[in-house]
C-alpha cells in the first residue's frame, strides 16, 4: 500500500465533483464547508466541475480529466468531492490510471457514489483513500469515540475509534434552510452486533464501499478484490460494505454476486454499515446480509457507522484494521503502513 503523507494545516485541499454537481440552492453549505477548512488552516482550490441541472457536475472527459489533475498535483494533498451521486462509474475508463500510478499519493476522500472511483484507485494504485465524509459533511463535529477525516487523514501512527451507540433514525438536516449546521442530531440508541452473537476480534486490511455502486465493479479490471486479497494473503482482508437506498432483496442479490465474484475469499471479517434502506415483505436487510454471507465461515459484523447513517466513522481503504466487539467494547483500530 501507498499511504499519502500526513495532512497539514497550510496544504491545499482540492474540492471536485467526479459524480453529482451543488446546485444553487446547496451553494451556502459548499462555502460553509470551505470556510471550515480554511478555519483549520488549510487553503482550497475549487475545480470547475462543480455545476448542476444534469445528473453528473461536467461531461465525462471533463471531470475525469480535472479529477486526475488534482490528484496527481504534488501542491494538492487532498481532494474531496462535495458528495457523491449517481454514475461516477462512467469515469472509469476515462481516468488517466498511468499517470496516477506514477504519481505521489494523495488523500482521496468521500462515500457513496464517490467510492465507485475510491476502491478502483486503492486497488489499481495501490493508494490508501479515506471512506468517511463528503465536503458537506465536514463541518460536522464527530460524536465522543469518533475522528473527524481531518484527523485521519493527519494521523501518524495507529488510532482506535469507537462506538458512540446512537445514530440519526431519520433523513438528513436541512443544508438550505440551515447551511450552517454542525450538530449531529443523534435521536436513537443502538451499537454493532455479531451475525452469529459471538464475540469477535479480527484483524486484516480494510477494502469496500457502497454496495449499490461498487457491485458494478465485480468482475472488471476496476473491482478485483479477489486479486487484492491474494495480495495480501497473510494479513487477510476486512471487507466493508453499506446499503445506501436499495431493498432487501436487491442488497441481497448483489452481496450474493460480490461472493461468487470472490470478493470474500481472503476475507477475515467483513463489516457491514448501518442504513436507513427498506426490508422487503419477507426479508429485512440484516436477512439479506444472512443469506448471502452467513455461510462464510468469518464474523460478520452488522450496524457499524460507515455508510449513510450519521455518524460517520473513517476508514481507510489500505489500512491494516483490528476489529473488536465484545459486550461494551466496540472498536476499530487502524494502522496506516
Amino acid at each position: 500500500m501507498r499511504f499519502p503523507r500526513p495532512l497539514r494545516p497550510g496544504d491545499t485541499i482540492g474540492v471536485t465533483a467526479p459524480s453529482s454537481g451543488v446546485d444553487d440552492r446547496m451553494r451556502a453549505r459548499l462555502d460553509v464547508a470551505v470556510a471550515f477548512l480554511e478555519s483549520r488552516g488549510y487553503h482550497v482550490q475549487l475545480g470547475d466541475c462543480l455545476g448542476a441541472g444534469r445528473v453528473v457536475s461536467a461531461p465525462r472527459e471533463q471531470r475525469a480529466a480535472e479529477l486526475t489533475r488534482m490528484l496527481t498535483d504534488p501542491a494538492i494533498r487532498a481532494v474531496v468531492p462535495p458528495w457523491g451521486g449517481e454514475t461516477a462509474i462512467d469515469l472509469l475508463d476515462q481516468v488517466d490510471w498511468f499517470a496516477l500510478e506514477a504519481a505521489e499519493p494523495t488523500w482521496l476522500v468521500g462515500f457513496s457514489d464517490l467510492t465507485t472511483v475510491m476502491l478502483p484507485l486503492s486497488l489499481r494504485t495501490g493508494w490508501a483513500t479515506l471512506h468517511g465524509s463528503n465536503l458537506m459533511d465536514t463541518p460536522y463535529d464527530p460524536p465522543a469515540g469518533l475522528l473527524h477525516w481531518l484527523d485521519v487523514a493527519s494521523a501518524t501512527g495507529p488510532f482506535t475509534q469507537r462506538s458512540p451507540r446512537r445514530y440519526r433514525s431519520t433523513g438528513w438536516d436541512d443544508y438550505v434552510g440551515d447551511p450552517g449546521v454542525r450538530t449531529m442530531t443523534l435521536d436513537r440508541e443502538g451499537g454493532w452486533s455479531s451475525l452469529d452473537g459471538a464475540p469477535v476480534d479480527v484483524t486484516g486490511r480494510l477494502v469496500g464501499g457502497c454496495i449499490e455502486t461498487v457491485c458494478h465493479l465485480a468482475g472488471t479490471p476496476y473491482g478485483d478484490v479477489a486479486s487484492y486479497g491474494r495480495a495480501h494473503p497473510d494479513e487477510g482482508l476486512l471487507v466493508y460494505l453499506e446499503a445506501c437506498e436499495q431493498g432487501a432483496y436487491d442488497i441481497c442479490r448483489s452481496l450474493h454476486g460480490l461472493r461468487l465474484a470472490g470478493w470474500f475469499e481472503h476475507a477475515s471479517g467483513v463489516i457491514i454499515g448501518r442504513t436507513s434502506a427498506p426490508d422487503a415483505a419477507l426479508m429485512t436487510q440484516a436477512d439479506a446480509v444472512a443469506d448471502a454471507l452467513g455461510g462464510l465461515g468469518v464474523p460478520v459484523v452488522l450496524d457499524v457507522e460507515c455508510g449513510h447513517v450519521q455518524p460517520f466513522l473513517p476508514l481507510v481503504n489500505g489500512a491494516l484494521g483490528r476489529l473488536v466487539l465484545d459486550g461494551e467494547r466496540q472498536e476499530l483500530t487502524q494502522t496506516l503502513r
